[in-house]
This record gives C-alpha cells, structure tokens and sequence, in this order.
C-alpha cells in the first residue's frame, strides 16, 4: 500500500516521544499541537472518560519530571513553558484510546500517523538488540585477538548516559532588603 501525504510530519512525531519511567510516552501539549487542539480541550476530553484512561495508559508527571523534561528541550521562549499544572504523559495504549475521545477526523488520522511512528521506534529497537545479540555471539566463538573490535563495537552500540542534573538551591521567597 502506498503511503501518500502525512497529516503529521514524521521528524516532528518522532522527536516528540521521550521515555519517561522507563516507557515510551507523548506528552499532552505535543499531542495537542499535533491534533490542532489546545492542551486544554485535550485534557478535558480525557477527564470527561476517565475509565477510557488507566494508569498504564496516561500519567501525570511529577514537578522533577517536569523540569528534567523542560531542561532537554530548546526552548527559544521561556514564557511558552509556564505551565499551570504538570503535564500528562501518554503511552502508546493511552494515544490510541485519544482517537475514540477526540472525534475529528483529523485526530484519527493523527493517530494513525504516531502508531505508525510508535511501531518504527519498536523496530529499531529490535533491530538494535538483535545486532548487541550477533556481536555476543562473534565474541564468543572467536579468539581474545579480536576482543578490541568487539569491545569498540559494543561502546559504539552503548548510549551515552544522560548527564546528571545539578541541584540548585532555592532562595528566599519574596523581597528581600
């Protein structure tokens, strides 16, 4: 089946999912942006059928999370950020249930777009993990003369880890003489 034009660019899809409690999720104010809603009227329709959304399908993210998040992102306005409550972050389940709460066809469309973007991630993934597994394997049948190539193609296959977020200190709350 031929794939024709996207609803919804697939970089911008792809760079708005991040792991968050070791699970890939969507937070609401990208999805609102993707569905030409506002964060808002997304987040009402979800509170209007809360049975529709369990906690495997949708959280909301604690006021660290917030700011770890905030701090990955490039943000070229600050004011934009200033959110009144913590976002929600939705799993893969809790985006495919968004399409049966968001009745436009715009939001189905959406919808088939970030499924199609959630199943591409999973195949890299695999693909990843298939090649760690390939790499093990040459390891083990072959000599200790070849274990440099083996240990530069696993630091190479490694991701970096994030770095560590210092804590500041926060001051005193209001005027200070």
């Amino acid at each position: 089946m031929k794939e024709t034009h996207s609803i919804a660019p697939v970089e911008k899809i792809e760079k708005a999912i991040f792991l968050i409690r070791n699970q890939k999720v969507m937070l609401d104010r990208d999805l609102a942006t993707l569905y030409d809603v506002t964060t808002g009227a997304l987040n009402q329709a979800v509170k209007r059928n809360p049975e529709r959304f369990p906690l495997d399908f949708m959280f909301q993210l604690t006021a660290a999370e917030k700011e770890n998040w905030i701090s990955q992102i490039v943000i070229s306005n600050r004011e934009r950020m200033g959110l009144r409550q913590m976002p929600f972050a939705f799993t893969e389940n809790g985006v495919a249930m968004l399409s049966s709460v968001l009745k436009s066809k715009k939001a189905v469309l959406v919808n088939i777009e970030i499924m199609r973007a959630f199943t591409r991630l999973r195949e890299m993934i695999r693909s990843h993990e298939a090649l760690w597994k390939k790499i093990t394997e040459m390891e083990n049948k072959y000599d200790s003369k070849l274990k440099i190539v083996f240990d530069t193609l696993r630091q190479m296959l490694t991701p970096p880890a994030p770095p560590a977020l210092p804590l500041k200190p926060k001051g005193p709350i209001g005027f200070q003489p």
